[in-house]
């Protein structure tokens, strides 16, 4: 019997996981990429000036660390190397000071005063069982669990608004605005109602795994994946766009790494018209405004704490976070933004020449959004570390537009491939999860179970789940 014809359009994480699972199966795998080069968001380009290397999309990857599958596959001996900063996580305040996420949650706890019994209490149970809880969050929501009594330990706290967690937990004004910022990861107000769980993930997986960077950046990530998925003989073939489905050819599997808008424009009339209002109702979230600088040298925190961790969140209190994260629902334009900041090179020299700095910042913004956010992104770097704007040399400006021009996932510049919102959620996007009316055919992007960053599980259930069909099982889970 010949092997089964599979093709996965799209290159990303999960377009890349879904073709190895399938080549693992035996499966002739073919994966097609517009772009010259794979990799999806996690990509990395000379963005500013040359040797300046800069991650497009992603940039730190706890959860690729944690990911259930990408732990099983031989990512280091194809080269990929993570780097752990000696604290995952800096948090700035107006004072001069900083609180610090450390590896330790005893160490980080320290710094909290009262506080400190509540922050252990909230998350030492999922940090330390951090192993079981991953497989169990990064698949389809409703399933039978494993550990039943983990993942209820974890719902509990993820249902809940971030604002309304943080309050009712918390007391000290620190340790709020720290959860705040954590929790708005999420790209939802921080009133809506599952905002929490990203708070909680974050903060956990910072004590169980680190918030690692790869060594040379994010497309590292993505060139292991492809070696992976070559040694199985898989093909990746890029500047190939995919415009229809009908160009594929006959194909047992075809597997998109794509959110519901851009298959609604490949499949066309092939969809029945409920199924195509189905995906067109499909919400989707915020955008991000980025920025991306090539510094003379390092960032000049006034919190010198700043320096030993990559990522660095802006935004003072959880007031002020809150604000940011609704001005960007109410399609209002940020006046001070919460900014995700990243300053790679302090641990990773290969990425600049030898004693010049990048730096990697985005805020969130209405999706779709066409002004400008580059002087208040700056602006709160300065408010936390005067003199930032003299130590830049180059700077490169993406707006939700260009977001969404060089990775046509990013609709209107929303990274996460949908809103996070707990109906999207439960059902993303439809009730199939990944089968769509059309046999033979799968969506495996972010915008599918369990949702977006780094992890590849997208496409190892929609994978399986493809599977199964073609050998006629019945069983899903």
């Amino acid at each position: 019997m010949s092997k089964p014809n599979a093709v996965v359009i799209g290159s990303g994480p999960n377009g890349l996981a879904a073709a190895i699972v399938l080549a693992q199966a035996g499966c002739r795998v073919e994966v097609r990429e517009t772009a010259p080069v794979p990799g999806g968001a996690t990509r990395t380009a000379e963005l500013t000036l040359p040797g300046f290397l800069h991650d497009l999309g992603s940039a730190v990857h706890p959860m690729a660390i944690s990911s259930p599958f990408f732990s099983k596959l031989p990512l280091t001996a194809e080269g990929l190397e993570w780097i752990h900063p000696p604290a995952p996580l800096a948090h700035p305040l107006d004072d001069g000071s900083a609180v610090i996420v450390e590896r330790d949650l005893d160490a980080t706890a320290s710094q909290f005063g009262e506080d400190g019994a509540a922050y252990r209490k909230l998350l030492r149970p999922l940090a330390d069982h951090w192993d079981k809880l991953m497989p169990e969050i990064l698949r389809p929501m409703l399933h039978l669990p494993r550990h039943p009594l983990l993942l209820a330990s974890f719902g509990t706290r993820a249902i809940q608004p971030a604002a309304v967690l943080a309050r009712s937990t918390f007391r000290n004004a620190r340790t709020r605005a720290l959860f705040a910022g954590l929790a708005a990861h999420s790209s939802l107000k921080l009133e809506s109602t599952l905002s929490a769980a990203f708070g909680v993930i974050m903060a956990a997986s910072a004590h169980a795994v680190g918030w690692p960077i790869a060594k040379g950046g994010s497309q590292s990530i993505a060139n292991s994946l492809c070696r992976v998925l070559q040694s199985l003989g898989g093909q990746i073939l890029t500047n190939s766009r995919v415009a229809s489905l009908d160009e594929l050819g006959p194909r047992d599997l075809i597997l998109c790494d794509i959110t519901p808008r851009q298959f609604l424009s490949l499949a066309g009339n092939r969809l029945p018209g409920p199924f195509r209002d189905l995906l067109a109702r499909f919400r989707y979230g915020p955008g991000v405004f980025k920025v991306d600088w090539a510094l003379r040298e390092p960032i000049p925190w006034r919190a010198k704490d700043c320096l030993r961790a990559a990522t660095v969140h802006l935004g003072g209190s959880l007031e002020e976070i809150a604000e940011s994260e609704r001005n960007a629902w109410r399609r209002r334009p940020p006046r001070r933004p919460f900014v995700i900041l990243v300053q790679p090179t302090l641990f990773d020299p290969t990425r600049a020449p030898a004693g010049k700095h990048t730096a990697w910042a985005y805020c969130h913004v209405p999706n779709g959004w066409q002004g400008s956010a580059v002087d208040a992104v700056e602006d709160q770097i300065e408010r936390f570390a005067p003199g930032f704007r003299e130590c830049i040399l180059a700077r490169s400006v993406y707006n939700p537009a260009d977001m969404e021009r060089w990775n046509e996932n990013l609709v209107g510049g929303d990274k996460l491939g949908g809103a996070p919102t707990l109906k999207q959620s439960l059902l993303r996007p439809t009730w199939r999860l990944y089968g769509t009316p059309l046999k033979g055919v799968y969506l495996c992007s972010s915008a599918t179970p369990p949702g977006g960053a780094v992890h590849g599980m997208c496409g190892y259930w929609a994978a399986h789940w493809a599977l199964r069909d073609l050998d006629g099982g019945s069983g899903r889970s």
